[in-house]
Order: structure tokens, then sequence, then C-alpha cells
């Protein structure tokens, strides 16, 4: 049962969930923090690039190891988010991730940092955000309640974007200017606003929820949940698919620009920016969007999303990579705002952390296996590899899930005309 009031009204806006204070205070500190976490991933890109002598495989090793520990921890932190108090776990994930960056940071400015020690801060920093993601994804509603969700969910990926535009280009200019490890420091630095948005929160005005009581098996009930549900597993078996291939793009660009083009880090912050730019238009229009959107949408933009990849990769010149970039963001990021909203907005509140945790797993837990085989075919077939690679593996997962989505509305269709139709247990396929 919610407690609390949510003061929605009767004429939304495009920052309707601003109006809640505690919202207010958590998007103030993204916006810092986030941009902080942009700059020390194209620091980090460009610092592993820069120690193994352009090795693509090693990219590609560094993101298996950052992401890696979401096949293991994302549900458990799901769990972890259903049962305790989400803004303190936030408060602790937050710390451990400006330590891993203040780390690393004094390792890179003091001259002594080995590609190793990348890696191994890559895999702590993985431990962390694993638990970090579904947590923070499964408290938006805490902090806006269900009918400021899907504006509340369009302003975080607005808030993530934006960054996304200003963390790269400030990276580009930082690197080239001071170094890789001035900028990790600087990250560091950036989580104390998140931290004290979190500990300024006022907790009485949060949109409690009974958590889920501490209890073996939560984590297989959560899956059974998952796999009861047609729906939801059209969309994760998908996003797991486009995210683990398609949304590649640190490893992407990065290797396109410096192996293909011969350019330095400004302008594989200039290819990130301009890829923001995109999704920071489409966070705009995914915040505008009443409603919870449906599985034909999602479809639809995981299909053209791969259209766009594979164009870019199979771009002539550095700025038309760069031009297609912008529609490329777009879509992908109303491929996952929808997956969101679908998740978010359809299950309980006492499930929600654990289902958030099974998205995370399948956004991020495929980059392990995903970033070594396109970081391998960079090296071995072309640069431009592994855009046209995922462009490709995206069309053909948004197909395969569209044939499915049209089947299944067929099936339900028929369902309600009194026709009998087989395995009707799971919820119908909307669009």
């Amino acid at each position: 049962m919610w407690r609390g009031s949510s003061g929605a009204t009767d004429r939304p806006s495009l920052f309707d969930a601003l109006h809640t204070r505690n919202y207010r205070l958590w998007a103030s500190g993204q916006i810092v923090s986030l941009i902080g976490t942009w700059m020390q991933r194209i620091a980090q890109d460009w610092l592993v690039l820069t120690l193994s002598d352009g090795n693509a495989v090693a990219v590609g090793i560094v993101m298996a190891l950052q992401f890696g520990p979401t096949l293991v921890l994302s549900v458990w932190g799901g769990v972890l988010a259903d049962r305790y108090d989400k803004r303190r776990l936030l408060m602790g994930t937050q710390a451990a991730a400006a330590v891993f960056g203040l780390v690393l940071g004094l390792l890179d400015v003091g001259g002594v940092v080995e590609l190793w020690h990348v890696y191994v801060l890559a895999l702590l920093l993985g431990c962390s955000s694993a638990v970090d993601a579904p947590v923070r994804q499964s408290f938006t509603i805490e902090m806006v309640g269900p009918d400021r969700l899907p504006n509340a969910i369009g302003l975080n990926s607005m808030t993530f974007n934006l960054a996304r535009i200003v963390g790269p280009a400030i990276a580009g200019v930082a690197i080239t200017a001071v170094g890789t490890g001035w900028v990790f420091l600087a990250n560091a630095v950036s989580f104390a606003a998140v931290f004290a948005g979190l500990a300024a929160m006022r907790t009485d005005e949060l949109f409690r929820v009974d958590r889920a009581p501490r209890q073996s098996g939560q984590v297989r009930e959560g899956f059974r949940y998952v796999a009861s549900r047609r729906d939801l597993c059209v969309v994760l078996a998908t996003v797991s698919v486009v995210s683990t291939f398609g949304i590649n793009f640190p490893l992407a660009l990065s290797v396109i620009t410096r192996n293909t083009f011969g350019r330095d880090a400004d302008a594989y912050g200039l290819l990130s920016t301009v890829l923001a730019v995109g999704t920071l238009i489409g966070a705009t229009l995914a915040a505008r969007r009443r409603g919870t959107p449906g599985l034909r949408l999602f479809v639809a933009s995981a299909i053209v999303f791969g259209i766009f990849e594979t164009a870019a990769g199979l771009a002539p010149a550095f700025w038309a990579v760069a031009a297609l970039l912008i529609p490329a963001g777009l879509v992908q990021l109303t491929f996952s705002t929808v997956a969101m909203n679908i998740l978010q907005a359809t299950v309980p509140s006492d499930m929600r952390g654990r289902v958030m945790g099974i998205y995370m797993l399948c956004f991020l837990g495929g980059t392990p296996i995903g970033s070594p085989i396109l970081g391998w075919a960079a090296d071995v077939l072309d640069p431009r590899a592994p855009l046209v690679l995922g462009g490709i593996v995206s069309v053909v997962a948004g197909t395969v899930a569209a044939v499915v989505v049209t089947r299944g509305a067929r099936a339900t269709s028929a369902d309600s005309a009194g026709v009998a139709v087989p395995d009707q247990k799971n919820q119908p396929i909307s669009g």
C-alpha cells in the first residue's frame, strides 16, 4: 500500500516530477555525479588504450570486468532493494564508487598506474554498480509516487544524457590538457553531490511501500514471476540481445575514433557527446509521454535503432558517423525508457526491486560477453565491425520480438472471442 501524497497536478508538464522536493534533491545531485561518471568512463577507455598500445580487446576486457558482476549481483541487489531502506543502500554504493575513483586517480597522477590496476578497480566498481542499479531504479517510484513515475523515468534519462553530453566533452579537453588521472579524481569528488542529496531527503515524504519479508528463495521467486509474464519475457529477452551487441558504444566509438580515423581523445569525446544529444532528445520526448507505452513501440524502436547503428558503422567519414549517432541515440533512449516503464508500472511493489535487478542483469550482464567478442571483431575484421554487427543483431532481435508480439496479440484476440487458445495463463501482450 502506498503511503504519502503524490501531489500530482491536473496540468502535467515536462518537469512534473520536480514538484517533489526529494526528487529535486536527487536530480540535482545526480547531474553533478553523472557528469563525473561520464568523465571517468571516457578517461578509463582512453587510459586502457594508452596502456595497451591501442588494443581493442583490452577495452573489451575492462568493460567485461566492470559489467561482469551484474551477472551475479544485480538480482541480489534487487532482493536488497525489496527488503531494506533504498536510500541508505544508495548512500553506501555511492561512497564505494567514490573510493574506487579516488584510488585510480591517485595511481594515475602518481605515474604508477598499470593495466592490471585498471582491471581490478573496474571489477570492484562493477560490484558496487551491480547492487546500485536495481536499487536506484526501484527507488524512483518512492520519491515521486506512481502518478509521476513515467515523467520521472524520462527526467532520469534526461539527467543521465545531459551529463553524457557535458561529461565526455569536458573529459576530452581535460585528458588532453592535464591527463586522465585528474579526471578520475574529479569524478571521486563529484559523488559528494548525490550523497548530500540523499542525506538531505525528508524520509517522511517518501512514498513507502511494504517491504518483502526476509526469507529464502526470493531470487527464484523473482525469476518465476518474470517467466509467468509473456510480456516481460519479450521485453527482457530483447533488451538482453540488443544491449549485449548493439548498445556497446564506449568500445565501438573509442576504437573507430582511434583506429579508423586516427583521431585523439577529444574526437572520441565528441562522438560520445553527439550520441548523447540524440539520447537527450529521446529522453525529452519520453518525459512528455503520458501513461505506460506498449510493446509495439518497444520492438519498433529496437529495429530502427539497429538500422541507424548499422548505417553509422558503414559511414565513410567521421562527421557522417557523428551525424548518424544523433538519431541512433534518440531511438536507443526510446527503447530503454519504454522497457523501464513497462517493467516498473506493471509489477507489484514488493517485486519491483527483483524485476529491476533482472532487467539490469539483461541490460548490463551481456556486456562481459559482447565486449570481448566485439573487441576481437574490431581487431581481426575492421574497427567498424562493432557498430555494424551490433546494428544487424539489434534489427534481428527487434524483428523476432515483433513476430512474438503480433502472434501474442492474435492469440489474445482469439481468446477474447471465445476461441480456445493454449497457454493463456500468462498476461496478454498489449501494444
